[in-house]
């Protein structure tokens, strides 16, 4: 452990049993007005609307190629679920009134890829193919996208390649979609990487590449082998604005289906959303994008392994990716593999600095706790991970003090908890059954 950083840093006595893999709430002190911190980010309402009309062109492609978008008439999207049963076993088995309604945003049941990465690596996919196909003059804007699935467009894609590291779920959408269009995809595996993931990709025409090292190695090689060559490109999630709105898009539809179910959002009725983090694209792409729909009134906090918490980490000390968990003698291990990244992104980190309401950690041994009881109460099964969430609304609700200074204790009886699952669709079933046994 490097003690001369820990005691240099912000929040250092927090830190230190951050440092000790224990279980804490971090609160963050510098959370602004929205329209304040807003006005300091150079991602707009603009950007989203962009992001959204560009999958509503790809949705005829989407339909013809992969027939589970159908029913949502091309967009994938994800169920938002009320989970009364869930919550009443929360309270019980923690000993903690949860107070308000508690739902479940099933990204772990997107289509196509069944995780929350379908969303920004997907999307991040789609434009890149519009961009080279409106470059090479094969498309305009108003053309139906269709012929995206045709066999001309697979030949002049097959020209191009595509790269991305990934410790699993974010490899699984790029692959799944780069491979549908005709790209040569090859996908960086970390070592966290779970084997059914790596077969699935292989038997989807996908090169996987594995490495014996984490998640920051298998980016930077990614990174290195796609370097200068024109026909090569390259999806950063450490720094990509793309997968950033792609994740942006998912707050909009889900202001439709909270009116849908007349689940009021604003001062007097807080929208809680508690979402996994690993490197920080997808929930910082969300929070983001709650905050742009729902300003002050969506509370947004990030849940992490305990041995894995670079978000946390790099947002409490106020050096975003110029720390990893390493510093501070964590391993960076975990049974939550879509988690296990040791340097968070410096981009997401620097742009949700001032909109995040803070952050938690969990272990493993909660995870687990938590799939079972999600299992046995609403019968739903999602991956470790995607069960970070729960968490937070339990130790939130402890936080007497803390509700109170946040004016959130008047209203906390109101609150719409959000726990957003993020993979478990396409687990297989010997998996399943190993994860209900653990």
């Amino acid at each position: 452990m490097n003690q001369e950083l820990l005691e240099k840093c912000k929040n250092a006595d927090l830190l230190k049993e951050v440092a000790k893999g224990k279980e804490v709430v971090w609160i963050n002190e510098n959370l602004e007005k929205t329209e304040d911190a807003m006005a300091k980010i150079n991602i707009t309402m603009a950007d989203i609307d962009d992001a959204e009309a560009r999958l509503a062109r790809f949705a005829p492609f989407l339909m013809k190629k992969f027939p589970e978008t159908i029913p949502t008439n091309g967009l994938i999207e994800s169920p938002l679920t009320y989970i009364p049963n869930m919550q009443k076993k929360l309270e019980e088995h923690y000993d903690t009134k949860i107070p308000g309604k508690m739902f479940l945003k099933q990204d772990s049941h997107l289509a196509i890829s069944g995780s929350v990465k379908a969303r920004g690596g997907i999307y991040e996919v789609l434009k890149h193919a519009e961009d080279l196909a409106l470059e090479h003059g094969m498309l305009r804007k108003d053309d139906d996208y269709s012929v995206f699935a045709s066999d001309e467009f697979k030949e002049f894609f097959s020209k191009f390649k595509i790269q991305v590291g990934s410790t699993g779920n974010l490899g699984m959408s790029i692959g799944i979609m780069s491979a549908a269009l005709g790209f040569h995809v090859i996908v960086h595996m970390s070592a966290d990487a779970k084997q059914w993931k790596k077969d699935l990709l292989r038997e989807k025409g996908v090169t996987v590449i594995e490495y014996g090292a984490d998640y920051s190695c298998a980016v930077q090689k990614g990174r290195e082998l796609a370097a200068g060559d024109p026909m090569r490109y390259f999806i950063d999630d450490e720094n990509s604005v793309d997968l950033f709105l792609g994740y942006a898009v998912a707050a909009r539809r889900l202001k439709a289906q909270l009116a849908g179910l007349s689940v009021p959002v604003d001062a007097e009725h807080p929208l809680i959303v508690h979402i996994p983090c690993g490197v920080g694209g997808a929930p910082g792409g969300i929070c983001f994008g709650l905050k742009q729909e729902f300003g002050d009134a969506a509370h947004v906090y990030f849940a992490e392994p305990v041995e894995a918490p670079c978000m946390l980490l790099g947002l409490a000390s106020g050096l975003q990716n110029a720390i990893c968990v390493q510093d501070i003698g964590l391993t960076g291990r975990t049974a939550a593999d879509g988690l296990a990244i040791s340097r968070p992104s410096g981009f997401v980190g620097e742009t949700v600095k001032a909109i995040v309401s803070g952050g938690f950690t969990v272990s493993d041994e909660r995870l687990f706790n938590d799939l079972h009881a999600l299992h046995e109460t609403e019968r739903l099964f999602v991956e470790p991970s995607a069960c970070a969430g729960f968490a937070g609304a339990v130790e939130l609700s402890k936080m007497t003090d803390y509700l109170e200074s946040s004016g959130l204790g008047a209203h906390w009886e109101n609150a719409a908890h959000i726990v957003w699952a993020t993979g478990g669709a396409l687990v297989p079933e010997g998996e399943r059954e190993k994860y209900l046994a653990n």
